[in-house]
């Protein structure tokens, strides 16, 4: 898994590419908690545009940080995953929670 992290005012984007599964969940928790402590971050956008697969163990890494964000009054958004990863959100229940944009400017536009 390959992952861009990027700071945009107090809205972290995050763009992994590839698997979020067993194998990369404790990499990309451990990257997102060692951000979010830094305290600069109140909104999370997970850009799930090259994420061609999630388990249950990417699906707690992003649950986690959910939980996290919105305890401290942010909000959490998925941008454009992919039909096959999209399904498992819903399946899931994250999509009931956590709003969905077709882009990072759509979810930008809506934070701001």
């Amino acid at each position: 898994m390959l992952l861009d992290i990027e700071l945009k005012n107090n809205t972290l984007v995050v763009r992994p590419s590839g698997d979020l599964d067993l194998g990369v969940a404790d990499h990309l928790r451990e990257t997102l908690e060692d951000t979010l402590n830094q305290g600069q971050v109140r909104n999370l956008i997970f850009n799930l545009a090259k994420v061609s697969f999630v388990d249950s163990s990417g699906l707690g890494v992003l649950l986690g940080r959910y939980r996290r964000v919105t305890k401290n009054g942010g909000r959490v958004f998925i941008v454009s995953p992919q039909p096959q990863v999209r399904k498992v959100l819903d399946l899931s229940g994250l999509l009931r929670i956590m709003n969905e944009f077709p882009s990072e400017s759509e979810a930008l536009e809506k934070i701001g």
